[in-house]
């Protein structure tokens, strides 16, 4: 295993949340606790990204990202980490694929919000993603009736688990992705920067 990898044995489920967490909130923390129950997941690994290849400007630096996702999420389950800056990946489907053969037997779910589910046919690969790797969708607000008529839940439909059987889905044959309509808090990266609360050198949980 590489240095400063997670660990993980053969055997685990590991929930994979991606994204630039600039900066990470306690809505990112509310998906992450709902999906270690609702999923029955072993551990929750949170993939700070070095940036967005959807995003036309890039986030704060690394560590200041890290280190404001660690205060938010403190849990004993849940590990907050630089993996695709470790890789060198820049894409999620790359990211997953180097993953899967250094952790051979982890089982790994992809967690994401309704609102990624609505553009997610927009990521490089992401067909594979949906055939290689289980999906754990969560609600977000304003994002369900995007996200239902979204290509990548028309074109999977069939491969579709109902909420009340979501515990199968991370030993579940792929393709198979579940879609958990919840109660959500109204939090967002982008509000926060933008009303000013995420300034330079702050890592603190607000």
């Amino acid at each position: 295993m590489r240095a400063g990898m997670p660990v993980a044995g053969p055997g685990q489920t590991v929930g994979l949340l991606g994204g630039s967490f600039d900066p990470a909130h306690e809505g990112h923390a509310h998906i992450t606790r709902e999906a270690l129950k609702r999923f029955g997941l072993d551990r929750v690994w949170w993939l700070v990204s070095p940036g967005n290849p959807l995003k036309a400007h890039g986030p704060a630096p690394m560590a200041k990202r890290i280190a404001r996702a660690r205060a938010v999420m403190d849990h004993p389950k849940v590990v907050v980490t630089d993996v695709e800056a470790r890789l060198g990946t820049r894409y999620t489907a790359e990211t997953l694929q180097h993953l899967m053969a250094l952790y051979p037997g982890v089982r790994f779910v992809w967690l994401m919000g309704a609102d990624n589910l609505a553009q997610f046919h927009l990521w490089k690969d992401w067909d594979w993603i949906m055939q290689n790797v289980p999906v754990g969708i969560f609600a977000r607000p304003d994002a369900r009736l995007a996200a239902r008529g979204a290509r990548a839940a028309e074109e999977y439909a069939r491969y579709r688990l109902p909420a009340e059987a979501a515990r199968l889905l991370p030993r579940r044959a792929t393709p198979a992705w579940c879609f958990l309509d919840m109660p959500m808090l109204r939090l967002s990266s982008s509000a926060i920067r933008a009303r000013g609360d995420w300034r330079k050198g702050d890592t603190g949980n607000r």
